[in-house]
């Protein structure tokens, strides 16, 4: 009998999330050993679109003529509706042509997962942040390209050091993807910076990929920018938004991409040839949430998420653990804490046995820093994706666990 050939791609083994599937099973462990798990670790927000969103959602959804095929680009309508909120929350300079400069996705990840696969061909080399979202990287070793990694870290205020990226691996990068406010560092970035890298993308003819997931959740007036705003960057530029976070609809699953036309198009034609588009009710509420934000008909998100931080990196302090305030974002990229006790298994600390003992012992799950990226380690990411008493509680086991009580 012939031997049955593996039916598992080569490709799966580099796609560098792993440690999700790993947390997963040490939360099942924490849970049959009956712990209360508080669930830190995926930024999934813990609260719902608001009620007249969700109603869009529900009278679309009832409507019988909404359930032929989607177009795989977006209805019109709600590119219309997010040409019309880039221009509201950026400025005119930011202004998109809504038929040509922007796509519809399934949420902006669907977009990271596939912009490789339409702008690169194999063997075609990209540059990707260390620590970065793991899609990043994954999205590349999908389509074949070669990834060339930058680091970004704390003495640079993990923005990359542009000035350190040796010239040849400009030359080669067919895009370079950076997102501020970033996850998982939750590092912002200027106007400098910005109009640094439009430059460079000038200077050496690559498309430049930011990823704008968290715009709407700047704190202490920070307020998150998009390349966009700047001059030229239509020239060389594409954005991914993402109504997951700031109005609360992951679920949904819907996003999109603009900026450069023909990398934008590049995209839609791909998506043409693999899905048929987001559900047009998800699109219907996708417009009300869009009206609601530039009409101040609903509380800015970045408000909870900045109570929250600061309620939660008051009581870490208070137990000890002393961690810097984020700028943005809905993350805490905590550098490990000083333990006073040893791992059990002898040894040292390290971002994935703290992660791991500290969902074990005390019940509350984050994620190891090592899961982002090699420069991840020493590092975990919390999210603030609990209500204040649950985030209090986990402050205090923390503090427990620390101390080895």
């Amino acid at each position: 009998m012939t031997a049955l050939k593996s039916w598992r791609s080569d490709k799966l083994g580099h796609l560098g999330s792993s440690i999700f599937a790993e947390v997963a099973q040490w939360k099942a462990e924490a849970a049959d050993a009956g712990l209360d798990v508080i669930d830190l670790g995926i930024g999934s927000p813990d609260q719902p679109p608001t009620e007249s969103v969700r109603r869009a959602l529900a009278e679309a959804a009832l409507k019988p003529d909404r359930y032929a095929y989607p177009s795989s680009q977006g209805s019109i309508a709600f590119r219309k509706k997010a040409a019309d909120w880039i221009r509201w929350r950026f400025g005119e300079a930011a202004a998109i042509d809504p038929e040509t400069e922007i796509v519809t996705l399934m949420g902006s990840q669907d977009g990271l997962s596939h912009l490789a696969m339409a702008v690169c061909n194999p063997g075609d080399t990209a540059v990707v942040p260390n620590p970065g979202y793991p899609i990043y990287s994954a999205a590349l070793a999908l389509a074949e390209v070669e990834a060339e990694l930058l680091p970004l870290r704390a003495e640079n205020g993990f923005l990359p050091d542009l000035d350190a990226v040796p010239e040849q691996v400009w030359r080669k990068a067919k895009f370079v993807l950076l997102g501020y406010p970033a996850n998982p560092v939750t590092a912002v970035a200027n106007e400098t910076f910005f109009k640094r890298m439009i430059t460079l993308a000038k200077q050496y003819g690559f498309l430049f990929v930011h990823d704008l997931a968290y715009s709407e959740m700047g704190f202490g007036g920070e307020r998150p920018m998009s390349v966009l705003q700047f001059e030229g960057a239509k020239e060389v530029a594409v954005e991914f938004h993402s109504l997951s976070k700031s109005f609360n609809m992951a679920g949904c699953r819907i996003g999109f991409l603009v900026g450069n036309a023909e990398a934008v198009g590049a995209l839609r034609e791909l998506k043409a040839n693999i899905d048929y588009g987001v559900f047009g009710a998800v699109q219907e509420a996708g417009i009300v949430a869009l009206e609601e934000g530039m009409s101040g008909a609903m509380e800015p998100v970045g408000k909870l998420y900045e109570r929250r931080r600061n309620l939660f990196i008051e009581a870490l302090a208070a137990e000890g653990w002393k961690v810097e305030k984020p700028k943005a974002t809905m993350f805490v990229w905590a550098p490990l804490p000083d333990m006073q006790w040893s791992p059990p298994d002898g040894g040292q600390w390290d971002s994935r046995r703290i992660a791991r003992e500290m969902l074990l012992r005390a019940g509350v799950a984050v994620i190891p820093g090592d899961a982002f990226g090699s420069e991840g380690e020493g590092y975990v990411r919390i999210a603030l994706v609990e209500d204040d008493e649950r985030l209090l509680e986990a402050a205090r086991r923390i503090g427990r666990f620390i101390r080895g009580e």
